[in-house]
């Protein structure tokens, strides 16, 4: 879907960019979300001979949330005193800091949209799974494939769920409040499931943002989807991991010890909630987008916390990319249209294997159909194929 002319690039880009943000403010509209909820931790009202219900009046704590502080049993239970029960001060506030973030949680998401989104997840990337097995995800149908997950994750469906969430939001939500919210939990275990059983699935055309950032870098590609229109780069992934451990292990201490999202106020996922953006969302979200015309998913490669998570267990998945030496002719054509430096490293077995996003330029781009999407462990090339080519 990429233009063969640089103004055509761009003129591609625009209105993919206005499209999205446009549709996603419909979409928003229409849906209704919910305002999000700030925790705030106050001081308490706390006296041993308050009721609970008077507890709860004085410190406007609604009942669901005094019944799981105090595992109250019967509205009777609201009568009792503060003495009677065996928790100080501290450990009642505590409690009322982790309930109220719970309940904060639980009253911000739709739990409408939520599992029909887990569905159609498991719908799209079964599809896209099988195709992937068939060899069938080609330059013809790549970039549908990328719309569609773009489209229905998150202009349709919204920014929330999404796999960087899972990982942010109960960093931030631990520190602030010393809370796990178990939906969260239960997400991210699916998300690194999907990740163990076929090689970063989820990153590659579940998620919302990711499936945006490689549209974007596709519309700047020739016709075969093998080389960019304008120069396209790949970073050394020596540097763009060097950079993302450092940030992931600052924003973990920061939301951690402080409960700061250093994240929250650049999160490209609110593209797809634009009435959120403040003025550093919105300037953060252009500036990725633009890159995104020649470097591959730098947002994932660079700073998301799930892909850093998601590229240690990947190390381990089930079904990958994998090379079939008897026919390679170590023509490196795959290493070549590979949108990063990750085909070189998988092809040669000579250093860290960056993220694979199972894209499938490689499978397409083989002139021998030499790689493959199936599992199994990757064999070591014989020595010296690809050095006797080079030498």
């Amino acid at each position: 879907m990429g233009r063969e002319n640089k103004p055509g690039v761009f003129i591609s880009f625009i209105a993919f960019l206005a499209s999205v943000v446009i549709l996603s403010l419909l979409s928003v509209t229409l849906w209704g979300e919910k305002p999000e909820k700030k925790l705030t931790q106050k001081a308490l009202t706390y006296q041993g001979e308050m009721t609970v219900a008077e507890f709860g009046k004085a410190n406007q704590i609604p009942n669901v949330v005094l019944k799981t502080i105090f595992g109250l049993v019967s509205k009777e239970d609201l009568q009792k005193k503060l003495k009677e029960f065996p928790l100080s001060q501290a450990e009642t506030t505590s409690n009322v800091n982790r309930a109220s973030a719970l309940e904060a949680e639980h009253e911000s998401k739709n739990w409408v949209k939520i599992p029909i989104k887990f569905i159609l997840w498991f719908l799209f990337l079964g599809i896209v799974f099988v195709r992937m097995k068939k060899s069938q995800v080609s330059v013809r149908n790549r970039s549908w494939h990328l719309l569609t997950g773009v489209s229905v994750f998150g202009i349709i469906l919204g920014s929330d769920p999404s796999p960087m969430g899972t990982v942010k939001d109960a960093l931030v939500l631990f520190g602030k409040s010393g809370a796990v919210f178990p939906p969260r939990m239960i997400a991210l275990t699916i998300f690194l499931i999907m990740v163990f059983t076929a090689n970063k699935f989820i990153c590659s055309w579940g998620c919302q943002f990711g499936a945006f950032q490689d549209f974007i870098f596709r519309l700047n590609r020739d016709g075969k989807d093998r080389k960019g229109i304008m120069r396209q780069f790949k970073p050394p992934f020596a540097v763009t991991n060097a950079i993302r451990i450092l940030f992931f292990v600052i924003f973990t201490l920061t939301a951690l010890l402080w409960g700061v999202d250093l994240i929250g106020p650049v999160d490209p996922f609110k593209t797809f909630m634009p009435t959120k953006l403040g003025i550093l969302g919105i300037l953060s979200i252009v500036a990725l987008s633009v890159l995104s015309l020649w470097i591959y998913r730098p947002w994932c490669h660079v700073f998301c916390p799930f892909g850093l998570v998601g590229w240690v267990i990947e190390k381990k998945s089930w079904f990958k990319i994998n090379v079939d030496y008897k026919t390679c002719v170590a023509c490196e054509a795959c290493a070549k249209a590979c949108p990063s430096t990750v085909m070189n490293a998988i092809l040669k077995q000579e250093r860290v294997i960056p993220d694979c996003f199972s894209c499938a330029t490689c499978i397409e781009t083989c002139p021998t159909q030499s790689i493959r999407f199936e599992s199994g462990k990757r064999e070591r090339p014989p020595e010296g194929k690809f050095k006797r080519k080079n030498g």
